[in-house]
């Protein structure tokens, strides 16, 4: 088994590959050091990575021609690809980046795995893909066709991608709906570094919705969990079917966002300043994911509790950060 992880200089990413290494998997990892968000950080993922012996090279999968070289000379058996441009917000603002970044990088991947064969491919999705769907909790077997932002619709479109490619050359590929990944060495532009961040230095944080959101919050060792077993279990399709899979991976408990904040302020051990806001284009007012296909087909569920999980987050800021 050897294991291409894309992003691997990624929040995700650098925890899967490092987890796949501790495993005695055989990993390999590339990522493009987009500047989207603080390139330090990736960085220092990537020297995390190099410590625990897995290399991370730079690859823009959206080249074609280099991404189909790289799968040509390597000889990966099963990919694990979670680079993807992020964000709902900004892709608002700037949606060719996720043309590039998450459709034709994601092209290039799918291309990469049919010509060489690759025995498993799984691939992040989003919970994003819910859109307005207002029935809780989210099930795999709901409709998906009312994306609300860009980005969940570049997410959905990479489900059809891969069900077209399982269906057409039968490779065996499983999309993986994640929501609202936390913990250390999580993105910045995400709430738990941008609300720490904001309120140790006594600045406000910025609450949509007028705080009325619940988030079905993850922590990022049950997420890398889901994704081991999953690599281990590709799907299986009759002649007439596809080898294609979808799975929600989340904690299966929607947390108010006010309680999510009282949390935090109490393992900072500050109050956060609060400003309240009306509810942002692409944002949905909460998300709850339906786990029961995922422990099914693994055995397990996330449960890492948000007590738990925030203070690991926590005590990897003070340490990262000072």
């Amino acid at each position: 088994m050897k294991v291409l992880v894309t992003g691997a200089a990624g929040f995700i990413g650098m925890h899967l590959a490092e987890r796949l290494r501790r495993d005695g998997v055989e990993v390999a990892g590339v990522d493009d050091f987009d500047p989207y968000y603080d390139v330090g950080l990736k960085r220092a993922r990537a020297a995390r990575l190099a410590a625990a012996g897995v290399a991370c090279e730079t690859l823009d999968l959206a080249d074609a021609e280099s991404t189909k070289a790289h799968f040509r000379d390597r000889g990966f058996t099963h990919v694990a690809h979670l680079a993807a441009q992020p964000g709902v917000r900004y892709s608002l603002v700037n949606p060719g980046a996720y043309l590039r970044n998450n459709i034709d990088a994601f092209g290039a991947v799918l291309e990469g795995c049919r010509q060489e064969r690759v025995a498993h491919l799984v691939y992040a999705s989003s919970s994003s893909v819910y859109g307005a769907n207002h029935t809780l909790p989210f099930s795999e077997d709901q409709r998906v066709d009312q994306p609300v932002s860009f980005y969940a619709a570049t997410k959905r479109a990479n489900e059809l991608m891969a069900a077209s490619y399982a269906y057409l050359y039968r490779l065996p590929a499983t999309g993986l709906r994640f929501f609202t990944v936390y913990g250390p060495w999580g993105r910045p532009d995400m709430s738990p570094m941008l609300f720490a961040r904001a309120i140790l230095a006594g600045e406000p944080i910025k609450v949509f919705n007028h705080g009325r959101m619940r988030r079905d919050f993850t922590y990022v060792d049950d997420i890398v969990e889901g994704v081991v077993r999953i690599l281990h279990k590709p799907p299986s399709a009759e002649v007439s079917s596809a080898p294609h899979a979808i799975y929600n991976i989340g904690n299966h408990q929607a947390v108010e966002l006010e309680t999510f904040i009282a949390e935090l302020e109490r393992l900072l051990g500050r109050k956060a300043v609060k400003e309240y806001l009306p509810m942002q284009p692409g944002d949905v007012p909460e998300t709850y994911a339906s786990i029961e296909r995922l422990a099914a087909a693994t055995g397990f569920a996330p449960s890492t509790p948000l007590a738990v999980g925030l203070g690991k987050f926590v005590e990897w800021y003070r340490g990262f950060y000072g």
